[in-house]
Protein backbone atom coordinates (compact mmCIF):
# COMPACT_ATOMS: atom_id res chain seq x y z
CA UNK A 1 0.00 0.00 0.00
CA UNK A 2 0.88 3.40 -0.43
CA UNK A 3 0.44 6.37 1.71
CA UNK A 4 0.36 9.76 0.50
CA UNK A 5 1.79 12.21 3.19
CA UNK A 6 1.42 15.90 2.19
CA UNK A 7 4.67 18.15 3.76
CA UNK A 8 5.12 21.64 4.00
CA UNK A 9 7.92 22.19 7.12
CA UNK A 10 6.79 18.87 8.92
CA UNK A 11 10.99 18.12 9.88
CA UNK A 12 10.09 17.29 13.31
CA UNK A 13 7.03 15.87 13.23
CA UNK A 14 8.51 13.06 9.99
CA UNK A 15 10.56 10.93 11.93
CA UNK A 16 7.95 9.32 14.30
CA UNK A 17 5.48 9.61 11.52
CA UNK A 18 7.61 7.30 9.33
CA UNK A 19 8.30 5.23 11.96
CA UNK A 20 4.61 4.28 12.74
CA UNK A 21 3.94 3.21 9.29
CA UNK A 22 2.91 -0.33 9.31
CA UNK A 23 4.44 -3.30 7.88
CA UNK A 24 4.00 -3.51 4.15
CA UNK A 25 3.09 0.24 3.44
CA UNK A 26 5.38 2.98 1.33
CA UNK A 27 5.72 6.42 2.23
CA UNK A 28 5.18 9.13 -0.82
CA UNK A 29 6.23 12.28 1.31
CA UNK A 30 5.11 15.15 -1.32
CA UNK A 31 7.03 18.20 0.00
CA UNK A 32 5.26 21.18 -1.03
CA UNK A 33 7.83 23.74 -0.84
CA UNK A 34 9.45 23.00 2.80
CA UNK A 35 12.07 26.25 3.96
CA UNK A 36 13.31 22.99 6.65
CA UNK A 37 15.28 19.69 6.01
CA UNK A 38 11.86 18.06 5.35
CA UNK A 39 12.73 16.30 2.36
CA UNK A 40 16.03 15.14 3.56
CA UNK A 41 14.46 14.06 6.67
CA UNK A 42 12.02 11.77 4.75
CA UNK A 43 14.08 10.29 2.34
CA UNK A 44 17.05 9.27 5.21
CA UNK A 45 13.95 7.00 6.93
CA UNK A 46 13.22 5.77 3.74
CA UNK A 47 10.16 7.61 1.81
CA UNK A 48 9.98 8.14 -1.78
CA UNK A 49 10.11 12.17 -2.04
CA UNK A 50 7.78 13.84 -4.60
CA UNK A 51 8.23 17.92 -4.96
CA UNK A 52 5.36 19.49 -5.85
CA UNK A 53 6.02 23.13 -6.56
CA UNK A 54 2.49 24.58 -6.83
CA UNK A 55 1.52 25.64 -3.79
CA UNK A 56 -1.76 23.95 -2.05
CA UNK A 57 -2.97 20.91 0.07
CA UNK A 58 -4.79 19.14 -3.31
CA UNK A 59 -1.46 19.99 -5.19
CA UNK A 60 0.75 18.17 -3.04
CA UNK A 61 -2.48 15.34 -2.75
CA UNK A 62 -2.45 14.70 -6.31
CA UNK A 63 0.53 14.99 -7.28
CA UNK A 64 1.16 11.81 -4.37
CA UNK A 65 -1.62 9.94 -6.27
CA UNK A 66 -0.13 10.19 -9.44
CA UNK A 67 3.13 9.28 -8.51
CA UNK A 68 1.77 6.19 -6.33
CA UNK A 69 1.72 2.76 -7.80
CA UNK A 70 -0.64 0.65 -5.89
CA UNK A 71 -4.55 0.03 -6.46
CA UNK A 72 -5.49 1.24 -2.62
CA UNK A 73 -4.02 4.31 -1.74
CA UNK A 74 -3.80 5.82 1.55
CA UNK A 75 -3.67 9.94 2.81
CA UNK A 76 -2.51 11.29 6.31
CA UNK A 77 -1.30 14.25 7.76
CA UNK A 78 2.31 14.41 8.16
CA UNK A 79 2.35 16.58 11.16
CA UNK A 80 2.54 13.66 13.69
CA UNK A 81 -1.57 13.85 14.88
CA UNK A 82 -2.82 10.70 13.43
CA UNK A 83 -1.62 7.20 14.29
CA UNK A 84 -0.73 5.32 11.01
CA UNK A 85 -1.82 1.83 12.79
CA UNK A 86 -4.79 2.83 12.06
CA UNK A 87 -4.78 2.61 8.19
CA UNK A 88 -5.45 -1.14 8.00
CA UNK A 89 -8.83 -0.57 9.44
CA UNK A 90 -9.85 1.71 6.55
CA UNK A 91 -7.69 -0.39 3.73
CA UNK A 92 -9.59 -3.79 4.55
CA UNK A 93 -13.09 -1.90 4.57
CA UNK A 94 -11.75 -0.88 0.65
CA UNK A 95 -10.88 -4.37 0.36
CA UNK A 96 -14.07 -5.47 1.36
CA UNK A 97 -16.40 -3.09 -0.95
CA UNK A 98 -16.22 -0.08 0.61
CA UNK A 99 -15.63 2.78 -2.07
CA UNK A 100 -14.04 5.34 0.52
CA UNK A 101 -12.71 4.90 4.18
CA UNK A 102 -12.09 7.68 6.03
CA UNK A 103 -11.40 8.67 9.67
CA UNK A 104 -13.36 10.52 12.05
CA UNK A 105 -11.30 12.76 14.41
CA UNK A 106 -11.97 11.69 18.07
CA UNK A 107 -9.86 14.25 20.23
CA UNK A 108 -7.55 12.69 22.54
CA UNK A 109 -8.20 15.92 24.60
CA UNK A 110 -9.72 19.45 24.37
CA UNK A 111 -6.36 21.14 23.94
CA UNK A 112 -5.59 19.20 20.43
CA UNK A 113 -8.39 20.71 18.02
CA UNK A 114 -9.06 24.27 19.09
CA UNK A 115 -12.76 24.79 19.53
CA UNK A 116 -13.29 26.98 15.63
CA UNK A 117 -11.79 24.21 13.90
CA UNK A 118 -14.18 21.96 15.78
CA UNK A 119 -16.95 24.26 15.26
CA UNK A 120 -15.95 24.56 11.17
CA UNK A 121 -15.65 20.82 11.06
CA UNK A 122 -18.85 20.06 12.67
CA UNK A 123 -21.03 22.63 10.32
CA UNK A 124 -19.20 21.47 7.05
CA UNK A 125 -20.26 17.42 8.52
CA UNK A 126 -23.87 18.73 9.06
CA UNK A 127 -24.23 20.10 5.41
CA UNK A 128 -22.61 16.37 4.06
CA UNK A 129 -24.85 14.48 6.33
CA UNK A 130 -27.90 17.20 4.77
CA UNK A 131 -26.92 15.84 1.14
CA UNK A 132 -27.05 12.37 2.43
CA UNK A 133 -23.37 11.41 2.99
CA UNK A 134 -23.35 10.24 6.80
CA UNK A 135 -19.89 11.00 7.88
CA UNK A 136 -18.88 13.49 10.98
CA UNK A 137 -15.34 14.49 9.47
CA UNK A 138 -14.03 15.65 6.55
CA UNK A 139 -11.59 12.78 6.43
CA UNK A 140 -7.50 14.28 6.75
CA UNK A 141 -6.64 10.37 6.97
CA UNK A 142 -8.36 8.34 3.53
CA UNK A 143 -8.22 5.02 1.96
CA UNK A 144 -9.41 4.82 -1.70
CA UNK A 145 -8.70 2.79 -4.97
CA UNK A 146 -6.35 4.51 -6.88
CA UNK A 147 -8.30 4.47 -9.80
CA UNK A 148 -11.53 5.17 -8.51
CA UNK A 149 -9.90 8.74 -6.84
CA UNK A 150 -8.55 9.89 -10.50
CA UNK A 151 -11.99 8.99 -11.90
CA UNK A 152 -13.62 11.11 -10.27
CA UNK A 153 -11.88 14.13 -11.15
CA UNK A 154 -11.15 15.95 -7.62
CA UNK A 155 -10.34 19.95 -9.33
CA UNK A 156 -9.53 21.87 -6.10
CA UNK A 157 -5.68 22.07 -5.49
CA UNK A 158 -6.23 23.82 -2.07
CA UNK A 159 -7.52 23.26 1.03
CA UNK A 160 -11.24 22.45 -0.25
CA UNK A 161 -9.72 18.94 -1.57
CA UNK A 162 -11.25 16.62 1.04
CA UNK A 163 -14.17 18.20 1.14
CA UNK A 164 -14.78 18.08 -2.81
CA UNK A 165 -13.37 14.35 -2.51
CA UNK A 166 -16.61 13.77 0.33
CA UNK A 167 -18.93 15.98 -1.83
CA UNK A 168 -18.15 14.22 -4.73
CA UNK A 169 -18.26 10.60 -4.02
CA UNK A 170 -21.71 11.13 -2.48
CA UNK A 171 -22.71 13.04 -6.06
CA UNK A 172 -21.35 9.35 -7.30
CA UNK A 173 -22.79 7.39 -5.35
CA UNK A 174 -20.31 6.18 -3.48
CA UNK A 175 -20.61 3.40 -0.68
CA UNK A 176 -18.41 5.89 2.14
CA UNK A 177 -17.46 4.11 5.86
CA UNK A 178 -16.12 6.26 8.40
CA UNK A 179 -13.76 5.10 11.29
CA UNK A 180 -13.37 6.56 14.67
CA UNK A 181 -9.60 7.74 15.29
CA UNK A 182 -7.27 8.60 17.86
CA UNK A 183 -6.44 12.80 16.96
CA UNK A 184 -3.59 13.88 19.11
CA UNK A 185 -1.37 16.82 19.65
CA UNK A 186 0.91 17.53 16.86
CA UNK A 187 4.28 16.98 16.95
CA UNK A 188 6.36 19.53 18.54
CA UNK A 189 8.12 22.26 16.37
CA UNK A 190 5.46 21.93 13.34
CA UNK A 191 2.84 24.50 13.21
CA UNK A 192 -0.90 23.70 11.53
CA UNK A 193 -1.44 25.63 8.25
CA UNK A 194 -5.01 26.18 8.78
CA UNK A 195 -6.04 26.82 12.55
CA UNK A 196 -2.38 27.75 13.34
CA UNK A 197 -3.07 31.36 12.39
CA UNK A 198 -6.33 33.42 11.37
CA UNK A 199 -4.68 33.63 7.63
CA UNK A 200 -5.06 29.91 7.31
CA UNK A 201 -8.36 29.42 9.09
CA UNK A 202 -9.85 32.27 6.64
CA UNK A 203 -8.01 30.66 3.51
CA UNK A 204 -9.24 26.92 4.96
CA UNK A 205 -13.10 28.67 5.19
CA UNK A 206 -12.41 30.63 1.22
CA UNK A 207 -11.54 27.39 -0.51
CA UNK A 208 -14.56 25.20 1.22
CA UNK A 209 -16.96 27.60 0.25
CA UNK A 210 -15.84 27.57 -3.16
CA UNK A 211 -16.77 23.73 -3.01
CA UNK A 212 -19.83 24.21 -1.77
CA UNK A 213 -21.42 26.67 -4.27
CA UNK A 214 -20.09 24.61 -7.14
Amino acid sequence: MDVVLPCLDEAAALPGVLAGLPPGYRAIVVDNGSRDCSPEIAAAHGAKVVDEPRRGYGAAVHAGLESSTADIVCFADADGSLDLADLPRLVAAVENGADLAVGRRVPVSRAVWPWHARAGNALLSLLLRSRGLPVRDIAPLRAVRRGDLLELGIADRAFGYPLELLVKAQRAGWAVREFDIAYRERAKGTKSKVSGSVRGTWRAARDFGRVLVR
